[in-house]
């Protein structure tokens, strides 16, 4: 069993190896920035990565306060589904909600890969290609609707 604090070095540890990680694929080295995560330029749509002791996950989460603005979101991106699953082989999970530890409520589109653990380093490896693979098709994917989606976006009314 891990202490709060040693858990929470393991987590900085991994974080920090899988920056390094980053550096050496071909496809970030040339990006000023290595990933897109909170700048996708459209609020209340993010992408994050979530490493746990149980599985890893890259996601597409919406994130608005607004639960209406929330779901019209999540709507407007199921019409997109197969450009956004476009490389994925069993598709993605999309999750209409589910509520963080926080409490706040949000919608979540992921791939995951299960039976990993953020505190076996044995295991970062496979943690890592798992992330930079995926998050790599997904930005792709999501840079593919991103200007389309901003426009039906504005569109809606708002709340």
């Amino acid at each position: 069993m891990y202490t709060q604090e040693e858990s929470k070095q393991i987590r900085q540890l991994f974080w920090d190896t899988f920056a390094r990680r980053c550096e050496i694929v071909p496809e970030l080295r040339r990006r000023k920035k290595k990933w897109m995560l909170y700048d996708t330029k459209i609020s209340g749509v993010d992408l994050k990565f979530e490493v746990t002791r149980q599985d890893a996950m890259v996601m597409i989460e919406i994130n608005s306060r607004s639960e209406t603005r929330r779901l019209q979101i999540f709507e407007l991106m199921e019409k997109y589904r197969i450009l956004l699953e476009e490389g994925f082989e069993d598709g993605l999970i999309w999750e209409y909600y589910y509520k963080r530890e926080s409490g706040q409520e949000v919608c979540r589109i992921f791939e995951k890969i299960i039976h990993v653990d953020i505190h076996r380093q044995n295991q970062w490896p496979d943690i890592f290609n798992f992330l930079i693979e995926n998050m790599l098709r997904l930005e792709t994917n999501f840079l593919e609707i991103r200007d389309v989606l901003k426009e039906e976006i504005a569109e809606l009314p708002y709340e």
